[in-house]
């Protein structure tokens, strides 16, 4: 099972990332959090435990791969807590490709390319 916990549901992604996620089994989305930019250390910590709880519930840490991607310190925290019950996470890998208009506004569009593991070093 892959757990998308991302701001991007999977009825979003394109094909190339849709095939890619099926060697993971169902994908099931949680949304990614709204972390406020005033939170201390110990929210983003209670925060991450119960979306790490919530995400234990889904099955045993065998059947799960969780792919993040968003508000860095709650990544972190929750990829710790993770990686250390035997839970991997992945993030994906684009291709950024940006225009710059006439107004000075950019256009971005981003390529998938594959997941690829967060490691505990």
């Amino acid at each position: 099972m892959l757990v998308n916990l991302t701001n991007h549901p999977y009825s979003e992604w394109g094909e190339q990332q849709r095939e890619t996620a099926r060697c993971y089994g169902e994908c099931v989305d949680i949304p990614f959090p709204m972390v406020p930019p005033d939170a201390d250390a110990r929210e983003v910590e209670l925060l991450a435990d119960s979306y790490f709880d919530r995400i234990m519930q889904l099955g045993s840490p065998e059947v799960i791969t969780v792919h993040i991607m968003g508000e860095q310190t709650f990544c972190y925290a929750l990829i710790s807590k993770l990686l250390r019950a035997g839970v991997p996470c992945v993030a994906s890998c684009t291709a950024r490709d940006v225009t710059v208009m006439e107004d000075g506004s950019k256009q971005v569009r981003f390529h998938f390319s594959r997941f690829r593991p967060y490691v505990a070093i």
